[in-house]
């Protein structure tokens, strides 16, 4: 075998080895993106239950409020009303954000660009931490509803000052919650007991993995 064969061999070669390294990083890229999806897809099913059991609280908590404004509002604690009224207002809130991050889940398509996928996870990721925020900042709303004046008026100061020390101690978990929900504080252990459901941990998974795709091209 003369000195062109062996470089003609030598260059075929190199071309394989070339093809089989892309075809595998092309494979790789695919394989990731599909486990990146299945763990997108899975945190459809809470929201969806999250959406339909916040609508048909919304549902019996204005069912309740105006039937309480039209009948009863001169019987009726303001405190019930107050409380009741703030929990929709938020409730509603709630149901918005969770049918736009359904909508979208909807709209990622995996075989875009990674940083376009990685754009939309974000959104994703944020709106998370806001819905959550929202729920517990309706904790205080649930040592007042049962109120009245006549509480205050004729009750236990004992029993007053355990009522005033539950809201505020309520309020303040809500409070110091609604500030430190952060994607920063995601490796805490109390993040991980709130946020170690099927709603988060997927879409940190897919987020892990949208990032080793970036790392490997990046390597490339």
């Amino acid at each position: 075998m003369n000195e062109k064969d062996l470089k003609s061999l030598w260059q075929s070669a190199s071309t394989t080895l070339e093809t089989n390294i892309e075809l595998t990083r092309k494979n790789t890229d695919d394989i990731t993106r599909m486990k990146a999806q299945n763990f997108l897809s899975s945190v459809k099913p809470s929201k969806i239950f999250a959406l339909i059991a916040g609508f048909l609280w919304l549902v019996s908590l204005c069912y309740i409020i105006a039937n309480l404004f039209i009948y009863a509002y001169d019987k009726t604690s303001l405190f019930f009303l107050y409380s009741a009224t703030i929990q929709a207002l938020l409730t509603i809130i709630t149901i918005a954000v969770y049918i736009y991050q359904l909508t979208l889940i909807d709209s990622i398509d995996f075989s875009e660009p990674v940083l376009a996928i990685q754009e939309k996870i974000a959104k994703l990721k944020i709106s998370t931490l806001r819905v959550a925020r929202l729920i517990f900042l309706q904790l205080p709303l649930w040592t007042t509803f049962y109120l009245s004046e006549n509480i205050f008026k004729n009750g236990n100061i004992i029993l007053l000052i355990v009522q005033g020390i539950i809201t505020v101690s309520f309020a303040f978990i809500a409070i110091w919650l609604f500030i430190n929900i952060r994607f920063e504080n995601r490796n805490k252990r109390w993040f991980k007991w709130i946020f170690g459901g099927k709603e988060w941990q997927p879409l940190l998974q897919s987020m892990e993995l949208l990032d080793q795709i970036k790392e490997y091209r990046e390597q490339k």
